[in-house]
């Protein structure tokens, strides 16, 4: 049988009924491969025998973390831009439009070689699911190419040809609408899963992004959307009521946004890289977890406002700036981006699930946050697969 990892000191299995706690943590453990799954897992003494064997050495073992946001299909950088929002300029995502000529002018392999950069840069890391959104196209040709492109790598691809209105369209964002309820959505919804909208001032209001996402919807494709990034906002409610699986960013919420988060199936995804990039205030990630609301985390992987692929750190940074436990963060990069994602195969590992693991180089899931910036990846699988030297 498969691939029996042994000697795991702690394994984190986001599966309550196989050990303690929330993390279903077991110690002393042992995890058996098969087939791209995960056949089994419970104490060292209990396992099974394998056709090969990996020692854990003591180390502690977690699923591979899902990255529930992210835009990898772009082309150049915004160093600059970083560099002045550092200086003293306020980001108000003015520098999408950048990114769109960029991408515009980069050819098909130069996009592909950066989106496989990008997704092999986040396994290094322990990322073992990928979300994608497109964005950077914002025409019918271009967001076709963006998504099918991100759909050749990612596991999960979204439709974001609502990101900001495109200079062509200067002035008529209800022309741009219809172009991407109608054309560019018959285009790309045969390469993507999900829908996305970016519901903020300045780039698409309540009323144009409902209409976005029920057109969505009626093509097949299931809704999440930025919502609450820079200011308070129909956003979050409109997510709940359009039954997105997920509202990402939720910087600034109201009373109303917590309740009517934490009585829905939506998972509040938050991204803290951004806030370090932008230096925005933190979402309030203990408020949503106390009032009942389900939380994931995410990098928001972009040339923007957060280049960094890293869910370590944003697992570092949630606890020590959102008021986490390191338990609750670690549960929030794991199985709370595959709630994002309405996965139930990855983000854990009892029977069944993906065989998407991680070792880290330390003894305990805590290491992530009480060690930030050092590189503590020992090991990775995907389904099942080495990934890298090991």
């Amino acid at each position: 049988m498969g691939i029996a990892i042994t000697n795991i000191g702690e394994l984190v299995t986001n599966e309550p009924g196989l050990g303690e706690g929330p993390l279903g943590l077991l110690r002393d453990a042992a995890l058996i491969l098969d087939g791209g799954a995960v056949a089994w897992a419970g104490p060292s003494v209990a396992a099974p025998a394998a056709d090969e064997a990996y020692d854990a050495r003591g180390r502690a073992v977690l699923p591979g973390f899902v990255d529930s946001h992210a835009h990898l299909v772009f082309a150049g950088e915004r160093a600059e831009e970083f560099a002045a929002r550092m200086s003293g300029r306020p980001y108000a995502a003015g520098g999408i439009r950048t990114t769109v000529a960029r991408t515009r002018a980069a050819t098909d392999d130069e996009l592909r070689a950066n989106l496989r950069r990008l997704v092999a840069e986040m396994a290094r890391q322990g990322t073992t699911t990928v979300e994608c959104k497109s964005g950077y196209g914002l025409s019918v040709e271009q967001e076709e190419r963006a998504v099918r492109i991100a759909a050749e790598v990612a596991d999960e691809v979204t439709f974001l040809g609502a990101h900001v209105v495109p200079s062509e369209y200067a002035g008529d964002a209800a022309g741009y609408v219809r172009l991407v309820t109608t054309d560019m959505l018959a285009a790309c919804a045969p390469h993507a899963r999900w829908i996305d909208v970016f519901c903020e001032e300045g780039a698409f209001d309540a009323s144009q992004t409902r209409e976005i996402l029920a057109a969505g919807i009626g093509a097949g494709l299931t809704p999440r959307l930025h919502a609450n990034q820079l200011r308070a906002g129909p956003g979050v409610r409109l997510a709940v009521e359009m039954g997105a699986a997920s509202a990402d960013h939720c910087t600034f919420l109201t009373d109303a946004d917590v309740d009517a988060l934490a009585n829905s199936e939506t998972v509040a995804t938050l991204l803290p890289g951004v806030e370090f990039s932008t230096r925005q205030p933190y979402p309030d990630a203990r408020r949503l977890i106390d009032a009942g609301a389900t939380v994931a985390l995410a990098t928001d992987c972009n040339p923007g406002s957060c280049y960094s692929s890293s869910m370590a750190f944003c697992v570092a940074v949630a606890v020590r700036d959102m008021r986490m436990t390191p338990a609750e963060a670690v549960w929030s990069a794991t199985a709370g981006g595959a709630r994002a994602l309405r996965r139930t195969d990855v983000g854990r590992l009892g029977p069944g699930a993906r065989a998407d693991v991680l070792v880290l180089d330390a003894p305990s899931h805590v290491h992530l946050a009480y060690r930030p910036g050092v590189p503590q990846v020992a090991a990775v699988w995907k389904g099942g697969v080495a990934q890298g030297t090991m």
